[in-house]
């Protein structure tokens, strides 16, 4: 019970810094997220997933790999056990809860307690809230999380990040209401938005129309085979393509109240930043680090 009371309060107190809209770093003491665009390289360098394991603890890494996302668990959850292992981690473990009620599985939970990384599959970005959002896994995760775990999540994965996510909508239109349709997600980064498979599926409309909609100041376009990494108040970008990052912080203008559904968006004074591998971001002075 003393495990549930203080992973709530590990949750309430990322979801307290949602009503400042200009904090959306991350406590010091946290565990890193990595947050990948999907299609991350598995057969190759592996570069993204490699980062994972070393910020994971390397050789002594205990990861565990959550398929809910998935309607293939047994598949995917084999094929990053057998990724991982070939990376050198010797203590793997797959938890699929594809039910809510296997959201109370003690032994799930004892995993989750024991990981130092923990990897969200891609699949259907709802099921994760489905069968995880207030849970008794849900708590044990976000305790994990505040005493130093690493939580990385690619595809759907990375969409549930935030405390508000897209779960549906439009790629390839000007932004729009309906461009976007937005639920709770897990709200491991809250404050802020993130789509992903982004110039693949030419996303931008669909994250502009997002970020207006929510309270957050910030969206995250991540290309595929490419991550940002969250350590506190810095995000790094690693892979093969680039994140995109809108700016709202600054707005001076824009017509969300006045607008039916398939109306186009006005947005005044946006910001935007189109970062590689290698540069990084400052999540307090919302500038990028070359």
């Amino acid at each position: 019970m003393e495990t549930q009371v203080e992973g709530s309060n590990a949750a309430a107190d990322l979801e307290e810094r949602v009503a400042d809209p200009e904090n959306v770093a991350l406590p010091e003491t946290y565990g890193r997220l990595i947050i990948i665009g999907g299609a991350e390289d598995k057969e190759g360098e592996c570069k993204i997933l490699r980062e994972f394991v070393r910020e994971a603890g390397g050789l002594q890494a205990r990861v565990v790999v959550m398929t809910v996302a998935t309607g293939l668990p047994g598949e995917v959850g084999a094929m990053y056990m057998d990724i991982f292992e070939r990376l050198g981690v010797e203590d793997v473990r797959v938890v699929d809860t594809g039910r809510r009620e296997d959201a109370s599985n003690p032994k799930a939970i004892a995993d989750i307690q024991q990981a130092t990384g923990v990897f969200f599959t891609g699949g259907n970005q709802a099921r994760i809230t489905e069968c995880l959002k207030d849970t008794e896994l849900d708590v044990a995760l976000h305790q994990r999380f505040a005493e130093g775990v690493v939580i990385a999540g690619t595809s759907a994965g990375a969409a549930m990040m935030p405390d508000m996510m897209i779960v549906e909508g439009e790629g390839e239109s000007n932004p729009r209401p309906e461009s976007a349709k937005m639920d709770r997600g897990m709200g491991f980064f809250p404050g802020v938005v993130i789509d992903q498979h982004f110039a693949q599926r030419g996303r931008i409309g669909r994250l502009l129309s997002a970020v207006a909609q929510q309270p957050a100041i910030l969206g995250f376009g991540i290309d595929e085979n490419t991550a940002i990494v969250i350590n506190a108040h810095e995000v790094e970008v690693i892979g093969e393509g680039s994140v995109t990052i809108v700016d709202v912080s600054e707005l001076t203008h824009n017509n969300v109240d006045e607008l039916l559904m398939d109306e186009p968006l006005a947005l005044c004074g946006a910001k935007l930043h189109i970062l590689p591998h290698g540069y990084r971001f400052n999540l307090d002075t919302r500038s990028c680090i070359c």
